[in-house]
């Protein structure tokens, strides 16, 4: 059993800038981080140790007020939850995204909010007061339908059900809200009919737009996921060793999903969200 420590830290800005090529948002927020953890769905501690430390930034409505309140300030979309979730189980003491989204309701400062975590309908009323005065799109990963696969990947996060009904209230209070299928992995989660069921439930439950993500295995990403992929699926590491001669699955593979979602798309109806990071990559496996 992990132990949760909160760690409370101060931070003189609240947002800073996305410098990774592959993210079209320039600006981004975390209230949180697990410092421990190279894990992107931020949740568990990957270290392996019985510990997990959670760094807490106490000050970050205030912070980000006074970062919103600069002369320089272009009012450009600000993404929540790139590093870390930002309904965190400290979210529960903290309430600082709450806060954060209060003050960028204050500001009309457009954000993109990204979220594994049902706790995000609890803030219903302030997306849709944040939505009646700027653009807001809550993007809800998700990889596939199988529980199974679900709890391996990505153990820390709300099961899917859980996810669609939360997105499910958010939309129905008006608020855009989307999926980011991702992270689309070789052998498991890529089958067309596991595509389309994601496809399908979203539309089923509000979502407005759908965009993929293959698994992306930057340095250092690599080397930790590999061996727990050799622990939990074996038969698909020379399958793994094929695709991913760089950080980058196969093109063919790639281009493959790509057909497959927008095939998806046009007969629902739904949208591409080209603003959408490609963010949620990195392979979790917890056994």
């Amino acid at each position: 059993m992990v132990d949760v420590v909160f760690e409370e830290i101060e931070c003189n800005s609240a947002i800073h800038r996305v410098r990774a090529a592959n993210l079209p948002l320039r600006w981004a927020l975390n209230p949180y981080r697990v410092a421990e953890s190279p894990c992107g769905y931020c949740g568990d501690d990957a270290s392996g140790g019985r510990e997990s430390r959670v760094l807490v930034k106490v000050n970050a409505a205030e912070a980000l007020r006074r970062d919103l309140a600069r002369p320089e300030w272009r009012r450009e979309t600000i993404a929540i939850g790139t590093a870390c979730e930002p309904y965190h189980a400290a979210e529960l003491r903290y309430s600082l995204t709450h806060r954060l989204l209060r003050v960028l309701r204050d500001s009309a400062n457009p954000a993109t909010l990204f979220t594994r975590s049902a706790l995000v309908a609890r803030d219903a009323d302030v997306l849709a007061e944040l939505s009646g005065v700027t653009d807001v799109s809550v993007v809800f990963p998700i990889a596939t339908l199988n529980e199974t696969v679900r709890r391996r990947i990505e153990p820390a996060s709300d099961t899917v059900e859980r996810r669609l009904r939360a997105m499910e209230r958010i939309a129905e209070a008006g608020v855009r809200c989307g999926v980011l299928l991702a992270p689309v992995l070789p052998g498991l989660t890529d089958a067309p009919e596991s595509l389309e069921r994601v496809v399908e439930a979203a539309a089923g439950s509000g979502a407005s737009f759908v965009h993929p993500n293959v698994l992306y295995l930057r340095p250092g990403t690599r080397e930790w996921s590999m061996p727990l992929l050799r622990d939990a699926y074996p038969h698909l590491l020379e399958r793994y060793a094929a695709f991913y001669q760089g950080p980058h699955g196969a093109r063919s593979f790639t281009q493959d999903v790509i057909r497959t979602i927008e095939a998806l798309r046009e007969r629902l109806g739904l949208a591409p969200a080209a603003e959408t990071p490609r963010a949620g990559g990195q392979l979790q496996l917890a056994m």
